[in-house]
């Protein structure tokens, strides 16, 4: 008998920070190395060192390129991290614009607040630095998907195609004859952009991400939304403000918008696309067509439409434009990046529309507008919400219950343990339930830095 200890270093009784370490006789295993987000207490951790010692880890192994997935990349190698840091070859690329882009943003915000004397901590410093980005790059390596890699006499693993974001994968780690799968996220069946998510035949131990565990997406027309929310943003003389994740998301409503103008089912409003990496991020989509189903045709009519901005000068220019218009703007839950430019001129105002286009996780000022705020804190200064505040959660990137069941469905045995992980308590707690029901299985919920031993 071996011993396997699974340390849950993120992403266990919360939505963000995926970090699982598998201790084996062979290999130490990474899974995901990513930051925490949303509530105080939980971005405090991201500045803690990891309760192990990180230079035993062999390898990081990561199921797609999310920030909440391989933000920490940085710190890790920072706190002495040697090993290879292996993903699909699209993920690698998102995860190199996502660490870059936070990188820049975490040297801006410690600037300005190191300016304007608003943190309490002299210096503010950067999460880390775009020099310590490039050398987490370094260690970057690709692998191909659906193909066997050993990496010690009793381990292999393979990445296999999972929707949700372009190049995110399930993975599926043999050690010492036992299957273990990580879900990663879980995308949905029927996606603009990308293919339906393969499923798992064999899972002797399921690591399941459980983020709507507790919901079915609402049957909710998100065209029909738009064109409402568009002809009374032209009818107010307004702005229509829509934050958005660089990834997936941003691509999606840049379609969608794109078909109803090709429809005519909206005018020609000015729509502009003001996210550095969002833009980058249309290049993977240029660079991996096998990874979508998005004719290059439509993506260069689509990218044609749209105004796409290129310099903080061009914000402003925005923002100084009086016609009504369409601005999509990262980040998606409104905790960083350009959007908080345009809200903080434009959400005291009566004309403007802010549309939520995903799960806000707690404590983000997206969650906050979503539960009727009535001011908002940008940059150490309070701003009045007047802005009229809409949501679409059926563009969401993530599997519902109905999702996470059908995604389980091919699964020929009975794993001998399920641990539901990346979701909050009660989503957690209703998938729970309903694996027990369906299947009968024996399903665990983790807390965050509870460690596992496994017999195989």
């Amino acid at each position: 008998m071996q011993k396997i200890k699974i340390h849950f270093l993120g992403a266990a009784g919360t939505v963000t920070g995926s970090k699982y370490l598998i201790e084996t006789p062979e290999k130490n295993i990474l899974i995901d190395c990513g930051m925490f987000q949303g509530l105080k207490e939980l971005r405090e951790k991201n500045w803690e060192y990891l309760p192990i010692d990180v230079s035993t880890i062999d390898i990081v192994l990561l199921t797609h390129g999310h920030l909440d997935h391989t933000g920490y990349l940085p710190r890790l190698v920072k706190q002495g991290f040697r090993g290879k840091i292996i993903g699909t070859a699209p993920t690698l690329a998102i995860t190199k614009i996502i660490l870059l882009d936070s990188a820049k943003i975490h040297e801006e915000e410690a600037e300005k607040a190191n300016e304007e004397g608003y943190s309490k901590h002299k210096p503010a410093e950067p999460f880390y630095s775009v020099q310590e980005a490039e050398v987490t790059l370094g260690f970057f390596q690709t692998n191909a998907r659906d193909e066997w890699f050993e990496l010690s006499k009793n381990i292999k693993y393979r990445f296999r195609y999972n929707g949700h974001i372009i190049g995110a994968t399930f993975i599926e780690l043999e050690i010492f004859g036992k299957t273990f799968v990580f879900s990663g996220d879980i995308g949905r069946e029927h996606d603009l952009l990308l293919y339906p998510p393969e499923k798992p035949e064999w899972a002797d131990y399921l690591f399941m991400e459980s983020t709507y565990g507790n919901k079915l997406h609402p049957q909710e027309s998100v065209s029909d939304k738009l064109v409402e929310l568009i002809t009374k943003t032209i009818h107010n003389r307004g702005n229509l403000i829509i934050p958005s994740f660089a990834v997936e998301r941003l691509q999606t409503l840049m379609f969608l918008l794109w078909k109803l103008y090709d429809e005519n089912r909206i005018p020609n409003i000015p729509i502009f696309i003001d996210s550095p990496m969002g833009n980058n991020v249309l290049s993977v989509f240029q660079n991996f067509p096998d990874w979508h189903k998005l004719p290059m045709k439509d993506f260069n009519a689509m990218n044609n439409r749209m105004n796409i901005i290129t310099s903080y000068k061009e914000t402003w220019e925005t923002i100084d434009n009086p016609q009504p218009k369409v601005v999509i703007a990262g980040s998606g839950m409104v905790t960083g990046g350009r959007v908080l430019t345009y809200l903080k001129q434009m959400i005291d105002k009566t004309n403007t529309t802010v549309l939520l286009v995903g799960y806000q996780a707690e404590g983000t000022r997206g969650r906050q507008m979503l539960e009727g705020a009535h001011e908002l804190k940008f940059f150490g200064k309070y701003y009045p919400v007047k802005a009229e505040i809409h949501h679409i959660e059926s563009l969401s990137a993530h599997a519902d219950q109905q999702g996470l069941l059908d995604w389980t469905s091919n699964i020929k045995n009975i794993p001998e343990e399920t641990f539901l992980i990346h979701g909050e308590p009660t989503a957690q707690d209703a998938l729970r339930v309903k694996l027990r029901d369906s299947y009968g299985w024996k399903v665990t919920i983790p807390k965050l830095y509870e460690i596992r031993e496994i017999l195989v």
